[in-house]
């Protein structure tokens, strides 16, 4: 059986496809068209069917059996999903004088500045020079460029560079040297030699020029070389230096291109902000050197009148110190004579702060200035914080003009109504002795006054004791007593700098030679172990070593050093300078000295115990001499040692209680050691005691007496191989 192919029958489905079957066909359109309901296929409109068919930012347009999916106008294809803004800009499209900015899709053309669009589309140029005729001032010519102008400057005026700012008034008389500047450090000198010549070349087209970075650059060197080299620690090199650098500033700040510059070298932090308008800027501007904030206003930097350029500086020195003469403004400030004997100390780095406005005395709005502190203390009875600034009429640090916002232990923030050189200053108020301390003091010199004078009494009239250490202890008693006497009485006589000199003096004197009379029982106990025979000590030789010396030092000391002698807080030795040096060396040789002869004396004394015939009395009485002066000297030599930190400006009252108690013990432990421990000093006693208790005669006392008394009676003889006396 045969099947007729219907398809094969041309036009029978048109423009669709035939599909033949098993006996009939059917018609078919292509993909993108569909039947319509006269019979021939027709075109599907995709874009009409499926509004979604197209990602988001595309636009769908339907083509003849298919889609397409275009980006909008002004954007192109980034990938299959996404389309970008085409930068218009790019073909340049506007024209002479005109500049382009890209929109999205598409472009606008405005005139470049300096122009102005007239009608049809065109830009012309604007005279600023007869628009303005201010616009450079009065001591300025205005030149007009196309799409600008610029201002060219009298003599004796400048606009540091800034071609469209306004003319101002230029003085380079701040860097010419002084002329008594004959103390002035050379680097300083030099320093202001480029300023005052980068100053003149401003106004000379010829000149030599430097730029504004590199003239900062210079300022921080110099003031690196200055300040590690200590050159600025008097009142009037600080004050030149200082001025410099705050000149300076004014110089090369209105030059910098940036709207922030900062620069740091090793002992040196500098921060510059810059801004440059029209229009004169507003707001808070707030500068940092990690050691000092500080925050003002822009309307504060600009003052009453804009150039056209306002700029803010902030300079911060890493090492500056300053001696106590520096301080002598804030001393004088204080009525009260105990707040006159106030320590001042900087805490905190010392900075400049430096605007545009020429008028920085009298501020309509402080500024704020907020420093860390360099020794953490919080605030207390004996410390307090201040805001300090350097005066150059009184040649020191003032605190006028200038009040404490707050403080902490960490950092103290400053108001102030002026701008200059500001420091944090620490204030270390005298500590003032408790009842306990004056009680313990007093009760312990006169105890050791009464003990002294008890040793020189018998030093001076028990003829059992006569010897060279017994002229020894008796030198070593008086020196003691009448340096614990003057401490006593005037070591806080500080409201008179002559007697107060003289206390000095007289306590340095004493006290060196009490060490030397140590040093001369040193070299007797050696004597007595080496030598066996002349072992005693010339008089003449010993008032050489314990007067003679001591005289010498003291002498020198107060020749060199005559303002050194008496201090705000005590009758003493000042720490400035080196003048302390000559007390302590000399004792810290003494105490060497006596402890070498000691171990020598020592190891000589068992060499003398291990020998086949030994003198044991001898030995045994040099022993105990050699226990006694070792004795001694720890005391009197640790007393100092603690003495040594209670004169230091932050001696605590621990060291003062164990010095004043080490020292009331030098004149027990002189009386039990030399004079109740000693044999014949207790016989000497007793018979002296009796003698004063009993009434009756001295012929019957004498046939009354007891034994040991009998031993006082027998000839006084002298042992010539020690120099002491025996019985």
């Amino acid at each position: 059986m045969t099947y007729e192919d219907e398809c094969e029958t041309p036009g029978m489905c048109g423009d669709a496809q035939c599909v033949n079957t098993d006996g009939s066909y059917y018609c078919t359109c292509a993909a993108g068209f569909k039947m319509s309901q006269t019979g021939p296929c027709k075109d599907i409109n995709e874009c009409l069917e499926d509004e979604l068919i197209c990602p988001a930012q595309m636009r769908c347009e339907n083509t003849f059996g298919s889609y397409v999916c275009v980006c909008p106008t002004g954007h192109q294809w980034k990938n299959e999903a996404e389309c970008e803004d085409e930068d218009e800009c790019l073909s340049s499209p506007c024209g002479l004088h005109r500049s382009c900015f890209n929109t999205p899709g598409s472009f606008v053309c405005k005139c470049s500045p300096g122009f102005r669009e007239l009608e049809g589309g065109m830009c012309a140029d604007i005279n600023e020079c007869s628009e303005s005729p201010d616009v450079c001032g009065t001591n300025g010519d205005c030149i007009n460029n196309p799409g600008g102008f610029s201002c060219r400057c009298h003599q004796g005026f400048t606009n540091y560079g800034n071609n469209q700012s306004k003319c101002i008034e230029m003085s380079c008389d701040q860097f010419k040297p002084e002329p008594d500047a004959g103390n002035t450090p050379e680097k300083l000198k030099h320093l202001m030699s480029l300023l005052m010549n980068s100053c003149k070349s401003l106004n000379d087209p010829h000149g030599e020029h430097f730029t504004a970075e590199k003239l900062l650059e210079n300022l921080c060197n110099s003031t690196d070389d200055l300040l590690s080299e200590g050159n600025v620690a008097d009142g009037e090199t600080l004050s030149v230096f200082l001025d410099a650098v705050e000149n300076s500033m004014r110089l090369i700040g209105p030059q910098l291109k940036d709207p922030v510059t900062k620069m740091e070298t090793q002992n040196t932090y500098a921060e510059v902000a810059v801004t440059r308008n029209q229009t004169p800027p507003s707001g808070s501007v707030t500068l940092s050197t990690g050691s000092a904030h500080f925050n003002t206003s822009w309307e504060t930097v600009v003052g009453k009148s804009y150039p056209g350029f306002a700029f803010v500086a902030l300079v911060s020195y890493k090492d500056m110190n300053s001696s106590s003469d520096l301080f002598n403004s804030m001393a004088r400030e204080k009525s009260d004579v105990k707040e006159k004997q106030i320590t001042y100390k900087l805490n905190s780095k010392v900075v400049t702060a430096v605007v545009s406005n020429p008028d920085t005395k009298h501020l309509s709005k402080p500024v704020t200035l907020i420093f860390t502190h360099e020794e953490k203390r919080a605030e207390s009875e004996g410390v307090a914080y201040s805001c300090v600034y350097w005066s150059e009429s009184e040649r020191g640090w003032s605190g006028r003009g200038c009040e404490l916002a707050w403080s902490n232990s960490t950092h103290t923030a400053c108001s102030c109504s002026h701008l200059s050189s500001f420091a944090v200053l620490m204030a270390l108020y005298p500590v003032e002795d408790t009842f306990e301390l004056v009680v313990i003091t007093r009760v312990g010199l006169v105890l050791s006054l009464i003990c002294l004078i008890l040793c020189i009494l018998t030093f001076r009239f028990c003829r059992s004791i006569q010897g060279t250490r017994n002229s020894i202890h008796l030198h070593l008693s008086v020196c003691l007593f009448i340096a614990d006497l003057v401490f006593l009485c005037g070591i806080s006589s500080t409201h008179n700098q002559v007697a107060c000199a003289i206390v000095a003096g007289l306590l340095h004197f004493f006290f060196l030679s009490a060490f030397c009379w140590m040093l001369l029982e040193g070299v007797q106990l050696y004597r007595m172990v080496v030598l066996v025979f002349h072992t005693t000590l010339k008089h003449l030789y010993m008032y050489a070593v314990g007067y003679g010396v001591p005289l010498v030092i003291v002498s020198i000391s107060a020749i060199a050093v005559p303002k050194g002698y008496g201090t705000d807080r005590h009758c003493w030795l000042s720490l400035e300078g080196y003048l302390i040096l000559s007390f302590f060396i000399p004792v810290c040789i003494i105490v060497i000295l006596n402890i070498t002869v000691f171990i020598i004396t020592v190891w000589k004394l068992a060499l003398k115990f291990s020998s086949l015939n030994p003198d044991l009395s001898k030995l045994h009485k040099i022993r105990s001499f050699l226990a006694t002066a070792v004795a001694q000297l720890c005391v009197l030599g640790g007393s100092w040692v603690f003495g040594f930190f209670l004169f230091q400006k932050n001696g605590t009252e621990v060291m003062l209680y164990l010095f004043i108690i080490l020292n009331s013990l030098q004149g027990a432990l002189i009386f039990i050691m030399h004079c109740l421990l000693s044999k014949q000093v207790r016989v000497e006693y007793r018979s002296l005691f009796m003698r004063m208790c009993s009434n009756k005669k001295k012929g019957d006392y004498s046939v009354s007496s007891t034994e040991p008394s009998h031993s006082s009676q027998k000839p006084l003889q002298i042992d010539q191989s020690t120099g002491e006396s025996t019985i």
